[in-house]
């Protein structure tokens, strides 16, 4: 190491039923190889972690490493966002969309990261009167899957989303949708809205293939009414993101949008936001952020 690193490594020892805090003596021993000093905060709370990393960021740390998922690591970047301190995630959750992103798929490649000193800039989305966001809001449809399942208390793991999605469709209305951004008015009925500062929600669903988090700009999906059956048909092509090429699928690309119109509850970084209407910018570089070689849509590594 040229220069003295100093690290935090903020464990969420709920994510990934547990992971985490089984992962944690490990992942933080392969840390200690890699920087000069380290220090260690458990936060078995959503509160805690919030707190945690304001405080490790307010104490100058060089890298806060977040052991967890996209909620943890969403909680830790209301506190690095346009601070001097660079953000890491050793993915332990059940999504890891931003590790994924940031090509970090084990603490290995974040420990490598740490010793070559990549570090990139990557852009955050901002909700107005609300937090940032790393990956993808959504509205609509899979924000409604979100909620339903939240709500659920049986079965556990996938199978409860899967439920969750029959129900949803079965109760599927569409709504009346207005996207505003710098350039266009978009009204139309429809089914749900991504805007995406990373291509992928869910646990590597592309739903806005063609995303950077580097280029100053969002990338929008929006999936217009049509009939259970052609949305059926549509799901699976999701996963390849194929399913922008499909005629109900509208895709655009902004620097802020405004949405309103719908009842529907917004999700970010898989995290429950608010109602819309809300308005969303994305801010240029507003986070620095520790990279694997394999990173997906991050430039500008050093």
């Amino acid at each position: 190491m040229s220069t003295s690193t100093r690290a935090a490594l903020l464990v969420c020892p709920a994510s990934g039923k547990g992971r985490a805090a089984r992962m944690a003596g490990t992942v933080a021993e392969r840390l200690r190889g890699a920087v000069d000093r380290l220090d260690l905060h458990v936060a078995p709370t959503a509160e805690g972690t919030t707190e945690a990393a304001r405080r490790a960021v307010a104490d100058g740390v060089d890298v806060l490493v977040v052991l967890g998922g996209d909620g943890g690591a969403h909680l830790a970047l209301q506190a690095c966002a346009q601070s001097s301190t660079a953000l890491a995630v050793v993915p332990a959750g059940t999504g890891n969309d931003l590790a994924t992103a940031l090509g970090t798929a084990s603490v290995d490649d974040v420990v490598v990261a740490l010793r070559e000193g990549r570090r990139a800039r990557f852009d955050l989305g901002r909700v107005e009167h609300g937090p940032w966001f790393a990956t993808v809001l959504c509205a609509g449809f899979d924000s409604a899957v979100n909620e339903r399942a939240n709500a659920m208390r049986w079965p556990a793991g996938p199978r409860r989303y899967d439920l969750a999605i029959l129900a949803e469709l079965a109760a599927l209305r569409p709504q009346r949708l207005v996207v505003e951004t710098e350039d266009d008015v978009l009204e139309l009925d429809a089914l749900l809205v991504a805007v995406g500062n990373t291509t992928s929600y869910g646990g590597g669903i592309p739903v806005c293939p063609d995303a950077s988090a580097t280029d100053g700009l969002f990338d929008l999906t929006v999936v217009r009414a049509a009939p259970r059956r052609t949305l059926l048909r549509m799901l699976p092509t999701l996963r390849t993101g194929r399913h922008v090429e499909h005629p109900a699928v509208r895709t655009l690309r902004a620097r802020s949008a405004r949405l309103s119109g719908p009842t529907w509850v917004a999700y970010a970084d898989g995290e429950r936001l608010s109602r819309v209407p809300l308005t969303t910018t994305c801010v240029p570089g507003a986070l620095t952020v520790v990279t694997g070689a394999g990173r997906a849509r991050v430039t500008g590594a050093g």
